[in-house]
């Protein structure tokens, strides 16, 4: 196999390893095996921390169910399931990749009981892990953790701005344990996206003045051009790279990979959704902003995404007295409400209720959405089951501290989403399920190397990576 010109090992964690990592991928989408493998290969591979799966004696996964009554108790049995599962998977991926490449583990800072979650893992996974890749916010904590347990710590961010705010406030007082700096593109990476306020989701931006800026900001805080930046995000063929390997204005430069080893043989997600993932076209993937989070998510535009969207279009403002445009009453979708609304809204609405969306349900932003009976019931029942999986969930309004409460109304335009990667992850409909995937996705019907329905083993893959394609 011959290499692609300029890429070469990398040191970290006392071994040479490739410059690839692999994306740690949410509700068991990357697990062991995966990793594991990955990791054999020679690249450093990453267990998701978040609510991964254990297994019974006989190898099954257990079901994780919440029969408590209320959701605090929930949220502590959530912290046990995301402990164990780790644990488990973490000792397993440790074992398949037989002391060759590296085994990070990644948690998302807004996952409900992060730290406590992080901690328990480390605790019982120590010598096992190299190192924590950690987004979805912004991680303070995580250079101290990395420090009591020794570990490398790898902070995901999508600009220099980040960076330093981490840096100034936390990083700087460990910085012998920061390995590398993953710059995650908000506008091509899979799952939730790091965009800000000032950035057009609509208006990608090109990620290299963005990581050379990210660099010079590295410099300016002394950080050495020896530690990698990772670029995350729509990459697919390293010779598409070409120009950032061995570029002294970029340093130390490593890739990850999130959307193409989601279609491998060890990956674990079922057989229809990688079937599914061979079908996309550009643009079937939208970067949406239904996540319970808050954050910018990217996921497969399906039907389930689809209906959010249409739920959201469904949707008028209204006030409870007269004032201004809204002169009239709203007399559709449900009683005894003094919402006062515009007459032409008041048209819309009567049309959505015909329609049979006859049930109109507040948001936190003095608007009205018009759902189904259907819909109506599912979110009601959905928001009653939270078991507390985000630190802050604006689908229940619940917080995972203080008072436990985000102190806004809970808002119907979400989801649960704890549930819908549950279940897609273990062979629930692919349709109607949030199915997360990077931008890139419509590359593996165009890319040759899956002609023929062909399914790379995770090894098959490094491979074809390391020569360029």
């Amino acid at each position: 196999m011959s290499v692609f010109k300029g890429l070469k090992p990398i040191l970290y964690g006392g071994h040479e390893v490739w410059p690839l990592l692999e994306g740690g991928k949410g509700v068991a989408a990357t697990n062991h095996m995966s990793s594991g493998a990955w990791a054999a290969a020679g690249g450093i591979g990453t267990v998701s921390a978040v609510n991964a799966d254990s297994y019974d004696a006989d190898g099954q996964a257990i079901p994780q169910l919440y029969p408590q009554k209320t959701r605090r108790e929930r949220h502590e049995q959530l912290i046990r399931y995301a402990i164990d599962g780790a644990v488990e998977q973490v000792r397993r991926a440790y074992e398949v990749a037989s002391g060759r490449g590296a085994i990070n583990i990644n948690v998302l800072w807004e996952m409900g009981g992060a730290q406590a979650v992080l901690e328990g893992v480390l605790e019982k996974t120590r010598g096992l892990v190299t190192g924590v890749t950690c987004g979805a916010g912004m991680p303070y904590k995580l250079a101290e953790i990395a420090g009591r347990f020794n570990v490398n710590y790898l902070p995901i961010v999508s600009s220099g701005r980040a960076f330093r705010a981490l840096w100034k406030r936390a990083y700087h007082k460990v910085s012998h344990l920061m390995a590398a700096v993953v710059y995650e593109d908000p506008w091509l990476a899979g799952g939730h996206n790091g965009l800000s306020n000032a950035e057009d989701p609509r208006k990608p931006e090109d990620p290299y003045p963005r990581v050379k800026a990210l660099r010079d900001t590295m410099r300016a805080e002394g950080v050495s051009d020896e530690v990698p930046i990772v670029m995350a995000g729509g990459v697919w063929f390293l010779r598409e790279w070409n120009d950032w390997i061995d570029n002294p204005e970029l340093g130390s430069i490593a890739f990850q990979f999130g959307t193409r080893p989601l279609l491998t043989e060890e990956s674990p997600i079922p057989l229809a959704w990688k079937d599914h993932l061979r079908t996309l076209e550009p643009g079937d993937v939208l970067l949406h902003r239904f996540s319970p989070t808050g954050f910018f998510s990217s996921a497969v535009r399906n039907p389930f995404l689809r209906n959010l969207e249409a739920r959201s279009h469904r949707q008028i403002p209204y006030s409870k007295v007269e004032a201004g445009e809204h002169t009239v009453q709203l007399d559709v979708g449900g009683r005894g409400k003094n919402f006062w609304v515009a007459p032409a809204d008041l048209e819309r609405a009567r049309e959505w209720v015909a329609a049979g969306y006859v049930h109109a349900l507040r948001t936190p932003d003095d608007t009205v959405v018009f759902v189904t009976t259907e819909e109506r019931d599912t979110i009601r029942v959905d928001q009653a089951d939270c078991m507390g999986c985000l630190s802050h969930c604006s689908f229940s309004a619940w917080k995972d501290h203080d008072d436990f409460s985000t102190g806004r109304l809970a808002d119907p335009r979400s989801f649960c989403i704890q549930k819908t990667l549950q279940d897609i992850a273990h062979g629930g409909d692919v349709q109607e399920n949030l199915m997360f995937a990077g931008h890139a996705a419509y590359r593996f019907k165009q890319d040759p190397f899956y002609s023929n329905n062909f399914t790379p083993t995770v090894k098959q893959l490094v491979d074809r990576i390391l020569t360029g394609d």
